[in-house]
């Protein structure tokens, strides 16, 4: 779809047009950044009832992108789009209750979210519900369930997942293994992420783990 067409749907009222054309305007796709509009395409859109679009007003909201840090507003976008059964905004819900931004801290109601958005299918809640169940957050402690939620967290594609999986494998002195999940995990982290765990790497004592970050830019 061309950018004037898709505007033109925008402007008539369609939903996934408004939301598109939001995204657009976040990442200057066919036009210059403009993160101020992205948010009120995205606000159209999500009053129009589109899931996807609650979800990005509330990173909006959580983030401050074209409007001042609300945690309390992001909540509410959050919550209408987990209301509406996307797993993004219960993933992204989820994370505000475990860390009391906007709300009042419940990690027994951020595992329930994230254990629904992993049933969904969502990758990144996959391992959460992982670490939650290994580390009693919010549930009763189960760490023998856990690696079951880590493995298909990384066979779902999310870095995070892998790095737990492959640390589970580590332990289990199965090196040739975590490196096959480290290096996918390595190909796609975020760069938090990587500032975290390339120091990790690098002192490994295992060699094919060190090798895994040789070279790179610590």
């Amino acid at each position: 779809m061309v950018m004037a067409e898709l505007e033109q749907r925008a402007q008539r009222g369609e939903v996934l047009a408004q939301f598109l054309l939001g995204q657009a305007c976040m990442e200057g796709r066919g036009r210059d950044i403009d993160a101020g509009a992205g948010m009120a395409w995205f606000e159209r859109a999500a009053n129009g009832g589109l899931a996807q679009a609650m979800n990005m007003l509330g990173r909006c909201h959580e983030l401050g992108h074209g409007t001042p840090v609300n945690h309390e507003l992001a909540a509410v976008w959050y919550r209408q789009a987990a209301d509406g059964g996307l797993d993004w905004g219960m993933y992204n819900l989820a994370n505000l209750l475990a860390t009391g931004r906007g709300l009042a801290r419940d990690e027994v109601a951020a595992y329930a979210l994230y254990l629904r958005a992993a049933q969904a299918g969502h990758a990144k809640s996959m391992n959460l519900v992982g670490r939650c169940l290994e580390e009693g957050r919010g549930v009763a402690a189960d760490p023998a369930a856990a690696p079951a939620w880590y493995l298909r967290s990384a066979e779902a594609g999310d870095f995070r997942g892998q790095a737990s999986h492959a640390s589970l494998l580590l332990a289990a002195g199965e090196v040739d293994a975590a490196v096959h999940w480290l290096r996918k995990a390595l190909a796609n982290g975020s760069p938090s992420f990587m500032a975290a765990i390339r120091p990790q790497l690098a002192a490994s004592p295992h060699a094919a783990i060190r090798a895994l970050v040789a070279g790179q830019a610590m």
